[in-house]
């Protein structure tokens, strides 16, 4: 979003803020809210197309956004989790529809969402493939993964020889899809986090690209269901309380976790930004306040 993202949407609304996923106190409500109380310690994530981010020391979500801090987490390690989890939540539990003993691919592991969606899968009870870097592959093992490719060294098609009931993929190049595709059941889904909404609507604008976007999808989906007998979907987070809740639930009971490599003060929002962008901190990072 910093170097253009998403433009046709925000460009005419900046300054923004930025920022989606938040842990903290409950510092007011507003008249209809029942759920949750002043003081209360919350997590939650905003919505991917919200303008008002969590990048501040006051942040403003809805009720559906924000649940009850797991209890035995810290706020960073909380803060952590909400907004990878729940896109893996929309994809297995919404768009997938996961149940114990179906088999689940998901590419890209090492990544928060397919992190998340490794964990979120295994307490399902199903089984987990994933593909991942080499540096990856005990943590994505402890986790409940049965089998992780390292990419960068297997080629991945000779590796797996079974296939699988569903397929998140984290990566979204068209090799991936294409390998996800081949290894998918009939009757099964993919589902990929790289949708094209906001890249053929920053490309041609909001008028032309939002229905460029939908002719995309539109195409694929009955490309791959009359081809292949599968489902396509584009993944989004979006505000699902009931899945937050569920997230909490892991967490509470150590079947979900984000591991945070390093924090940055709420002050150090540009060093933090450059830190990822040029590769020095692979992992997690939480912005903290005083």
């Amino acid at each position: 979003m910093r170097s253009g993202y998403g433009r046709s949407i925000f460009e005419p609304l900046l300054p923004l803020i930025l920022g989606r996923d938040v842990s903290g106190e409950v510092a007011a409500v507003g008249a209809s809210v029942k759920s949750l109380t002043v003081g209360q310690e919350v997590f939650g994530a905003l919505h991917p197309t919200a303008l008002r981010g969590t990048y501040t020391d006051y942040a403003i979500l809805t009720e559906d956004e924000l649940s009850p801090k797991p209890a035995s987490l810290t706020h960073v390690e909380a803060s952590a989790i909400p907004f990878a989890a729940l896109t893996a939540w929309r994809a297995l539990k919404s768009t997938a529809r996961i149940t114990e003993g179906q088999r689940l691919l998901v590419i890209g592991g090492g990544g928060a969402v397919g992190f998340s969606a490794i964990q979120i899968a295994v307490a399902a009870g199903c089984h987990v493939t994933t593909t991942c870097g080499n540096q990856s592959i005990n943590r994505l093992m402890a986790a409940g993964a049965e089998q992780a490719v390292d990419y960068t060294s297997e080629d991945i098609e000779s590796v797996i020889k079974e296939k699988f009931d569903a397929v998140l993929d984290t990566i979204g190049v068209p090799e991936t899809e294409r390998i996800g595709i081949n290894l998918l059941n009939r009757g099964g889904h993919y589902m990929t986090l790289q949708g094209e909404a906001a890249a053929l609507s920053d490309r041609y604008g909001l008028p032309i690209g939002l229905p460029a976007a939908t002719a995309v999808l539109f195409k694929k989906r009955i490309q791959y269901k009359f081809s292949y007998g599968i489902e396509y979907s584009w993944i989004y987070m979006r505000a699902d309380s009931e899945g937050l809740h569920e997230i909490r639930r892991l967490s509470e009971a150590g079947k979900l976790s984000i591991p945070v490599e390093k924090t940055f003060s709420i002050t150090q929002v540009r060093e933090a930004h450059e830190a990822k962008d040029k590769k020095q901190i692979l992992g997690k990072v939480v912005l903290e306040l005083d």
